[in-house]
């Protein structure tokens, strides 16, 4: 099933931290935080201003990201888990290369 979000809206999947620490302590499921850093899937075209025009969304398919940690609205698809979310709630994008 694909799933093309509506106009300011990015369809993101979780990008999972480590299990363990840089020491070796492995990190049980029930002290993990929600990651904060995801992968974005699929972007609407993007918000309409009140004259008509077309505003493009900077985010791109492909692009890692930074949000919030309560953004977005959870849902599964074909058995995976991904968030809806609009552009608002994104903070960054992580460029290739930054540590």
């Amino acid at each position: 099933m694909k799933l093309k979000p509506l106009h300011d809206r990015v369809l993101v999947k979780r990008i999972e931290s480590e299990e363990k620490t840089k020491s070796g302590i492995i990190i049980p499921d029930s002290a993990k935080e929600k990651p904060q850093e995801g992968e974005v899937i699929a972007v609407g075209p993007g918000m309409r201003q009140e004259n008509g025009t077309l505003t493009p969304l900077d985010v791109q398919k492909g692009d890692r990201i930074l949000f919030g940690k309560w953004s977005g609205t959870e849902i599964k698809l074909d058995g995976q888990d991904y968030l809806v979310m609009k552009e608002t709630d994104i903070v960054g994008i992580l460029e290739k290369g930054a540590a």
